[in-house]
């Protein structure tokens, strides 16, 4: 008989789009929620008073009364084997990649290192409350290997590929084309739905990569409909016209991966800081989606992503948050949140709490197309849960007591918030970070 366990307390989740309605009503708050998991699935969430009776006397129940239980957060784009190197000093990107990036990426080639940093990387995940990451790895091959192993080994929901890189990068990190076509078809067949482990073909940026490499690229694309594209875009002014130079033939940055057969539902395109309307409208045609990241875009100096102009309803495009780790200097989803409304706040919007969550929960796995099984607290998903604490610090706890509504306290949560502000981690119905104690990892 498969045991059940309990998870009892404040949970917040979403059953409408914040962006699309008014985004307090979007959200569900229960004061005192049951959810009840069941072979790493939920079963059943409600009112405690409602469920409390259909427990049988051997549930384990875990009580977070002062806590807020919400649904996993999402990262959309970081790069794990970036995390040795994160806040790094200066730069803008094409001259922090070659400063930073290639000498620590050329590690990985020790299958070891890769491992280690796996570890690490995934366990600081839990530490901030990200369940579900789409994730850089580098050009070779165990890069790969040793993130899903880590990935499996925890029973996360992860999406990772090899990183295809042609030209424009030294040497000991340059496949060619057909060696990274062949090296991801076969990295597909071992890791793609294996568990949960989901692959993206994972061309770095266009730059790196030729024209025939991006071709095979969309070749990969084509064997199976539920793999993922994970790459950059327009992020960077000196990078635009680098790209402008290499692909003369093309009418724009998006324009080269769309030539490719690279757009479609599941593509993620990381930034997009300087895409103007047609990007949006064929962004919207194709049902890719766009990660912002906007604490990287701060770092680097690359700029302001127009949230609000991407999300107009009678073009709308998927969006996600991401940390990009490691031009983000910071693993917490809710620190890039902080970053976003400070961003928005510089582009004459105003991003609404319930909207920012959403972005990293619910918002996050429609973007990616995972809605079905991530983003949110309801019978049949996956039981990834955060357990935010408002009141972690001795500042969020002043700002906790003053709240005036449950807007209020979520503005703060997100304003303040950091990895202290993660009580505990849950993974298919397993907990896996407590802030604490010793991981039972």
């Amino acid at each position: 008989m498969i045991k059940r366990t309990a998870i009892r307390g404040p949970v917040i989740t979403f059953q409408a789009d914040p962006f699309s309605t008014d985004p307090m009503l979007a959200l569900r708050y229960e004061a005192d929620g049951l959810i009840v998991i069941e072979d790493g699935r939920i079963v059943a969430f409600d009112a405690w008073e409602i469920l409390a009776g259909t427990l049988s006397e051997d549930t384990e129940v875990t009580h977070y009364p002062d806590m807020l239980i919400s649904a996993g957060m999402i990262d959309t784009h970081i790069h794990y084997p970036q995390l040795p190197m994160v806040a790094s000093y200066g730069e803008q990107l094409l001259e922090w990649l070659n400063r930073y990036v290639f000498p620590v990426e050329a590690r990985y080639a020790n299958i070891g290192f890769a491992r280690s940093v796996a570890r690490s990387f995934l366990s600081e995940l839990m530490r901030v409350g990200t369940t579900t990451a789409a994730v850089f790895c580098t050009v070779h091959p165990q890069s790969v290997d040793a993130f899903f192993e880590e990935s499996e080994r925890l029973g996360t929901c992860m999406i990772a590929g090899k990183v295809l890189m042609d030209r424009n990068a030294p040497d000991n990190l340059r496949d060619t084309a057909q060696q990274g076509y062949d090296e991801s078809s076969t990295l597909i067949d071992r890791w793609h739905n294996k568990g949960r482990q989901l692959y993206a073909i994972t061309p770095r940026f266009a730059p790196t990569s030729t024209e025939r490499q991006l071709e095979l690229a969309g070749s990969l694309l084509k064997m199976r409909d539920d793999l993922f594209m994970h790459t950059h875009l327009l992020e960077n002014r000196a990078e635009i016209e680098w790209v402008r130079e290499l692909f003369p033939a093309r009418s724009s940055y998006l324009d080269v991966y769309d030539h490719a057969g690279l757009l479609r539902p599941r593509a993620i395109l990381a930034h997009a800081v300087h895409a103007d309307e047609q990007d949006f409208q064929r962004c919207h045609d194709t049902g890719c989606m766009i990660a912002h990241c906007p604490g990287s875009n701060q770092f680097l100096g690359s700029g302001s992503f127009p949230l609000f102009n991407a999300l107009k309803a009678d073009r709308r495009v998927r969006v996600g948050v991401g940390s990009d780790i490691g031009a983000g200097p910071a693993l917490s989803l809710l620190q890039v949140l902080s970053d976003g409304y400070k961003v928005a706040q510089g582009l004459g919007t105003s991003l609404h709490p319930a909207q920012a969550l959403w972005l990293a929960t619910a918002g996050g796995a429609e973007a990616l197309g995972l809605e079905d099984r991530i983003g949110s607290i309801r019978s049949g998903m996956h039981a990834d849960l955060c357990i935010f604490d408002p009141a972690a610090t001795p500042l969020g706890r002043i700002r906790s007591q003053t709240a005036e509504s449950l807007s209020d306290l979520l503005f703060a949560l997100v304003m303040l918030g950091d990895d202290r502000s993660i009580a505990a981690t849950w993974v298919n119905g397993r907990c896996v970070h407590r802030r604490d104690a010793s991981p039972s990892v």
